[in-house]
């Protein structure tokens, strides 16, 4: 399992009533809490903390590594495996790709020893294969997954784990049926940023959850899926009929194979890809399984290449009380027309403050509320009532006193050692196949994030709100 430089604090359902006072309270019940918050217990700060984890370092035989193959050796797949591969103990063997170009491309890059392959069936009915990372389109995704943990493989699939919502109880059948390992790809999930916005939050660091704030702006081709398509591609170096899948059939058509996402044939769109990301970290942080309803809009504003996709996406989320939260909004929005320049945000926002969090650090806000009253609402009062009005506020000097404790910032970072929330993910995936720990995103974690994603495109396409059932994970 991975492991906090700092020590854990004690877990424990997130109440209604964790408030400012609660916080404060907490600061003073020793070190197990201490960890998650600034060493300050009156006063504004400022300060910047380090995040650090540590692994366990053993040395494998050649009998005792795991042997990997990669299904999917596109821009992901590639970014997936190098990461894979800093784990010890691990040895890819073997890649499968429909375009032979990324096959010669995968012997450049990690050996000309590999077998590769154009049919994945062929790489897991292979007895010497124990894992697979499953990073082809949205569309294969569900199909691949099913087969290779039915064959006995451990699997990494990328996120979203599905393209529509009954595909993922298929999965989670077959997952329990089977007994297997499998690990959905969000990868920033497994990072330090998160451990320790959960820690926060569940020691009550920023009262109850009010909601989130996302944004992902990109200003580039890149960006918005415009990837770059090679000369050699031809009906002859690409297998396009086994790639359309269960897909309506078309003609060939090189851009729809090099830039899948930006068609609903075979991606999930802007939701599927980014908000996905923004679903796992949140209900991983909050212990949430999910929203009750989602209301989109947006549209097909620039990128008009022959994508069916919109390349703007603003989506609203009502999230239901539960145990571990509060009833809460959602705001998600990704615009590939971003004039104002590339950039991005996650922000949860409580009642008491605030965290911005990422992969290699969470910045914990804590700003003073401001309960008296000011000139702006005191210019209507005479200036006899203005002066009894003060004084009965200054009367009040525990709430004072409880208003002006441990406010300011504290940043937590990762030092430049860190090997990273994706490398974190796949130590994950491996120490579990190793009967180490356990996965942190299974199929069910799986489908709460892609659901809640995929909600937006429902909403979207609909034209109007559409509610789902965070327990069941299926729509009303």
């Amino acid at each position: 399992m991975l492991y906090l430089f700092l020590t854990n604090p004690v877990i424990r359902c997130m109440k209604k009533n964790k408030t400012r006072r609660s916080f404060i309270k907490n600061l003073t019940l020793g070190s197990s809490v201490m960890s998650s918050f600034p060493y300050l217990l009156s006063g504004a700060y400022n300060q910047k903390l380090t995040l650090d984890r540590s692994y366990s370092s053993e040395t494998f035989l050649v009998n005792d590594r795991i042997n990997l193959a990669l299904i999917g050796c596109g821009i992901q797949g590639i970014y997936d495996t190098n990461a894979a591969l800093k784990v010890a103990g691990v040895k890819l063997v073997a890649v499968c790709d429909l375009y032979t170009g990324r096959l010669d491309r995968a012997k450049e890059l990690w050996g000309y020893d590999i077998f590769t392959s154009r049919d994945y069936r062929i790489l897991l009915e292979r007895m010497d294969i124990d894992a697979v990372i499953i990073a082809t389109s949205d569309h294969w995704h569900k199909k691949i997954t099913i087969e290779a943990m039915q064959l006995g493989k451990a699997v990494y699939c990328e996120k979203p784990m599905v393209q529509n919502f009954t595909e993922g109880h298929e999965i989670i059948k077959v997952y329990n049926k089977t007994g297997s390992i499998c690990q959905i790809g969000s990868q920033g999930m497994s990072s330090l940023g998160n451990q320790k916005a959960k820690q926060l939050y569940e020691d009550g660091a920023i009262g109850e959850i009010i909601m989130l704030d996302m944004y992902n702006d990109r200003f580039s081709s890149e960006g918005a899926w415009q990837y770059a398509i090679p000369p050699d591609a031809t009906p002859k170096t690409i297998d396009f009929d086994r790639f359309l899948g269960s897909a309506p059939k078309v003609p060939y058509d090189p851009k729809r194979f090099f830039r899948w996402r930006n068609y609903q044939d075979y991606g999930t769109g802007i939701a599927g890809d980014m908000f996905v990301h923004a679903f796992s970290s949140l209900n991983y942080i909050l212990s949430s399984k999910g929203p009750k309803r989602a209301l989109s809009t947006g549209g097909l504003r620039y990128w008009k290449d022959g994508r069916d996709v919109p390349d703007i996406a603003l989506s609203f989320y009502d999230y239901p009380e539960t145990k571990t939260h509060t009833a809460f909004n959602a705001s998600l929005r990704v615009n590939f027309v971003a004039g104002s320049g590339a950039g991005g945000s996650f922000k949860i926002i409580g009642s008491e403050g605030a965290m911005e969090v990422n992969s290699n650090s969470c910045k914990l806000i804590r700003p003073i509320k401001g309960t008296i009253p000011g000139d702006y609402s005191m210019i209507a009062f005479t200036e006899e009532t203005q002066k009894r009005i003060a004084e009965n506020y200054n009367d009040k000097k525990i709430e004072k006193k409880v208003v002006s404790f441990n406010t300011g910032e504290t940043l937590w970072e990762a030092p430049a050692s860190y090997k990273g929330g994706h490398y974190d993910h796949f130590y994950n995936f491996f120490q579990a196949i190793r009967g180490k720990g356990k996965i942190i995103q299974d199929p069910t974690f799986g489908l709460r994030a892609a659901g809640a994603a995929l909600l937006a495109n429902e909403s979207y396409y609909q034209a109007g709100s559409v509610n789902w059932n965070p327990e069941t994970m299926m729509l009303l």
